[in-house]
């Protein structure tokens, strides 16, 4: 039919069919100009609707375009995003398909919020453990079936090493570092807000000028950011208290006071701040009961 009221044209008008299909040509590319970002927004419509890529409510980062909370509005040109700060963003429909974005819903429906942060310790306070510091490690529930294992393993290695005359024996021994660590990650299987079903696991990191990197690599087993925050912070709470039980420092930058305390001039520490309840590995030292 197009082709057929083309040619009754040409006839008509006596003029050739190439006429018609130029101006054809040239009308395209003007409407194609007016309303190309209707085409593209449609056509993203389309693509969003049939992969589900974004839904109102999800909660998605554009960093490009400055866009980090909640969609409120999918629209056939622009969609709306409420940021944290209540702010709203306006983003072309267009721009989700041509740029990638994150959207967080799929972990709102995994039931699990990831926990992925290290602790820095100071290198210089890693060292092996004492008898005495066993022992009185064994007091804590959370490492008293580990250390009873580590006993019996290393008495096994032990009588299986046999003596060589003049030389010493490898020392395989426990560490404050290694035993922190399981510790860490009993008192993880044990926290009822750690979702038990993923991923859960405490390594150590490559040493940077900064210490040792301690990371719990978790999940919590609610999504909602006010308490995933509240049980981030419970435990790293936790850890920075017991780290000290352990013989380890927390690595940090000297403040002013350690400068000033270091040259004379002032406390080492804060007025008031609470003496340590012993030392790891002081003989003949009676350690207080851990609380």
């Amino acid at each position: 039919w197009i082709a057929g009221i083309l040619v009754a044209l040409s006839f008509v008008m006596n003029r050739s069919p190439g006429i018609f299909l130029s101006g054809l040509g040239a009308l395209t590319a003007v409407l194609m100009l007016v309303f190309r970002t209707t085409i593209l927004s449609f056509v993203a419509s389309l693509q969003i609707a049939s992969n589900d890529m974004v839904r109102v409510g999800d909660w998605i980062e554009m960093p490009q375009f400055g866009a980090d909370g909640d969609v409120v509005d999918i629209a056939l040109h622009t969609v709306k995003v409420q940021n944290w700060d209540k702010t709203i963003t306006t983003l072309p429909t267009h721009a989700l398909v041509e740029h990638s974005f994150k959207n967080w819903r799929a972990m709102s429906e995994s039931g699990g919020r990831r926990i992925k942060r290290a602790l820095m310790l100071d290198m210089g306070s890693i060292r092996f453990l004492t008898p005495g510091d066993v022992e009185r490690l064994e007091r804590l529930e959370l490492l008293a079936d580990y250390l009873a294992a580590k006993r019996e393993e290393l008495a096994t290695y032990r009588g299986m090493r046999p003596d060589k005359e003049g030389l010493e024996p490898t020392p395989r021994r426990l560490t404050n570092v290694g035993t922190f660590r399981a510790y860490v990650l009993a008192y993880l299987r044990a926290h009822p807000a750690i979702h038990q079903e993923m991923t859960l696991l405490v390594r150590q990191l490559a040493p940077t000028p900064s210490g040792l990197p301690l990371e719990l690599y978790c999940f919590t087993n609610d999504v909602r950011w006010a308490v995933y925050e509240d049980v981030q912070a419970d435990i790293f709470d936790h850890l920075l208290s017991m780290a000290p039980e352990f013989g380890l420092r927390v690595f940090q930058q000297p403040a002013g006071s350690d400068i000033a305390g270091a040259l004379g001039g002032g406390p080492k520490s804060s007025p008031g701040s609470p003496e340590p309840r012993f030392a790891m590995g002081e003989e003949g030292a009676e350690p207080e009961r851990l609380g």
